[in-house]
């Protein structure tokens, strides 16, 4: 709820790194064009919730996590037409409004999106609610739900993205599952004929940016960190993360028996075992949980209590005992038994800036030394090897069930122009001006048949501030080519809300993966879009939506702007404007 360049970008095939960008520096002719970062002003770091118009938002935290817009999100829609009789009643029952059989022909028409005989173009999903399945284990607000599934489905989006939260399903007791409220929520989409990803969450909701609510993990998880509190990701103050099970006792048998591995292979079996009749048809992706906002990454950047504020370089979380135990063994097989009793200690605060600390800044930055290079290397290595581990553990539980199995990387941007990029270096990310830290992620998803899910697609470098040297579409570009490298399929997600022209022109351009010259028909596999809420309802909104849905599904050979489909969607937009407008009612608090 994401999202750097270790390569020179117009020389990747070279391993060559990109210059640092400095402010007023223009790139040279060779690479990716960065310099949009540098041109305005810098303002206030930190962003305001994104705008509901059409106008995108000027400073936006960079994050890929599980993000706003719940059924408690409070929107002043627009008046509606007067004439909402139909939708009111349709509200009253829980029944889909019905379209005559020309108004059918024409929707069918629209939302073919020209894959009838051969599929191409980029589909598309839209993530539900976090809430979307209650603390009863029932739906939350089934009419709104059904209502917002049949606006979709009309929309000719492919699908939807659910959160399947361990802390709901196994709360109480170890191997006590409850997935009432899920086989009710596949059922509704199965009806609509809307395919599902399902992600595992295996982490806390609550504590990153856009949790718009709480959902701790399983009750007799957090007595088991409460016993032992380095279960829980530990920075270098002592300060305890409990979104997450520390990765560093994956194998221990800590959990009443088990250890966390198990814990989530049994949960994944589990789920299989009671959706099998849905898995490849309605279900068509398993996204497994591998972190904080179910990501491959340290908790580096906590914003619950204010801990981190964006564009904070964050922490490294490496202080728990079991972890340390790690770093030890792991300096004492390198011949440095010194350098494994702690972790960097000179390298900031969560809020610090990379030049204001030794251990990152540019010249002379610990980083660069022989002692970064064998920290960092492990510090990096045990997350991928973490990913391995439940990946491992996912194919084998969804082998020949006809699902994909997909992996999600956050897409940290901010202070990426900068020599260490300090932000992804704490969040496990080993990418630096020298360096491909995306490469070594997307060999070990690929090896797996997997796929590869990045975040912070919809966004430009000219919209982030200039001083933290941000440069998401740098990023973006350099993970399209670890991946092409990789021969790993691409996926997408917005990391932010977004409703405006210029969010779904660089989502279509990204999604493209006209990276080299030379991508020909390769596409992102799909992307998912940011989330259901009112304000996907609005119908300026509503409007643009369509007409960018209908774009990424005629794939990239399409001549068409994007306005001429707008223009075009204006008619399907009025014949499905009442189950529209039913769905916007409905999500009214």
């Amino acid at each position: 709820m994401a999202m750097n360049l270790g390569h020179q970008i117009g020389t990747l095939s070279g391993k060559q790194i990109p210059t640092e960008f400095a402010a007023g520096e223009q790139p040279s002719s060779t690479t990716a064009s960065p310099s949009a970062v540098w041109k305005s002003p810098a303002g206030n770091l930190r962003s305001n919730s994104p705008q509901e118009n059409a106008s995108p938002p000027m400073l936006t935290p960079p994050l890929t996590p599980n993000s706003a817009g719940e059924w408690s999100y409070l929107i002043n829609l627009p008046m509606l037409r007067p004439d909402l009789s139909v939708a009111c009643q349709a509200f009253a029952t829980s029944s889909p409004l019905e379209m005559t059989e020309e108004e059918v022909a024409g929707t069918a028409e629209w939302t073919d999106g020209g894959r009838k005989d051969e599929k191409k173009g980029v589909s598309v999903f839209v993530m539900m609610p976090l809430d979307s399945v209650t603390n009863g284990n029932t739906v939350n607000r089934k009419k709104a739900m059904n209502a917002s599934l049949h606006a979709l489905k009309s929309a000719g989006v492919e699908g939807i993205m659910i959160d399947v939260w361990w802390g709901l399903v196994e709360r109480e007791a170890p191997g006590a599952y409850n997935w009432d409220g899920y086989t009710e929520l596949l059922d509704m989409a199965k009806k609509h004929g809307l395919k599902v990803q399902a992600v595992m969450s295996f982490h806390q909701c609550g504590g990153n940016v856009g949790d718009s609510c709480i959902i701790p993990l399983p009750k007799w998880v957090r007595e088991e960190m409460e016993k032992d509190s380095d279960l829980a990701y530990t920075d270098q103050w002592g300060r305890r993360n409990y979104e997450y099970v520390s990765l560093g006792c994956d194998s221990l048998l800590v959990l009443k028996g088990r250890s966390p591995v198990q814990c989530y292979a049994d949960f994944m079996r589990a789920f299989k075992d009671n959706f099998k009749h849905l898995l490849g048809d309605t279900i068509v992706e398993i996204q497994v949980g591998m972190g904080p906002a179910g990501e491959l990454r340290y908790p580096s950047y906590p914003e619950e209590n204010g801990i981190w504020k964006f564009p904070g370089i964050g922490a490294f979380q490496c202080y728990d005992k079991y972890m340390l135990s790690s770093l030890k063994a792991a300096a004492e097989a390198a011949g440095k038994p010194e350098w494994g009793s702690t972790g960097p200690t000179d390298a900031g605060h969560y809020n610090s800036w990379p030049e204001d600390t030794p251990f990152f800044k540019k010249d002379g930055g610990g980083w660069n030394s022989q002692y970064g290079e064998f920290f960092l290397s492990w510090y990096s290595q045990i997350l991928i090897e973490h990913g391995e581990r439940i990946l491992s553990s996912a194919s084998s539980v969804f082998e020949a069930t006809g699902v994909k199995i997909s992996v999600k990387v956050a897409g940290i941007h901010w202070h990426y122009g900068s020599r260490s990029h300090a932000a992804e270096l704490t969040a496990g990310y080993y990418n630096t001006r020298f360096r491909d830290g995306y490469l070594p992620v997307a060999q070990m998803v690929a090896r797996y048949g997997a796929v590869f899910n990045f975040t912070c697609i919809e966004m430009r470098d000219h919209e982030q501030p200039q001083d933290a040297l941000c440069a998401p579409e740098n990023l973006v570009r350099q993970v399209g080519l670890a991946t092409k490298e990789a021969q790993v399929p691409l996926a997408g997600e917005n990391a932010l809300p977004r409703y405006d022209e210029s969010a779904h022109e660089q989502i279509l351009k990204a999604s493209s993966l006209n990276i080299d010259g030379s991508s020909n028909d390769r596409e992102m596999c799909a992307f998912t879009y940011l989330r259901m809420n009112p304000s996907l309802f609005q119908p300026d909104n509503w409007r643009r939506f369509v007409a960018f849905v209908k774009k990424m599904n005629e794939g990239k050979d399409s001549r068409r702007c994007l306005e001429q489909v707008e223009r075009e969607a204006e008619h399907f937009v009025n014949v499905t404007e009442p189950f529209v407008q039913e769905a916007a009612l409905a999500l009214m608090p």
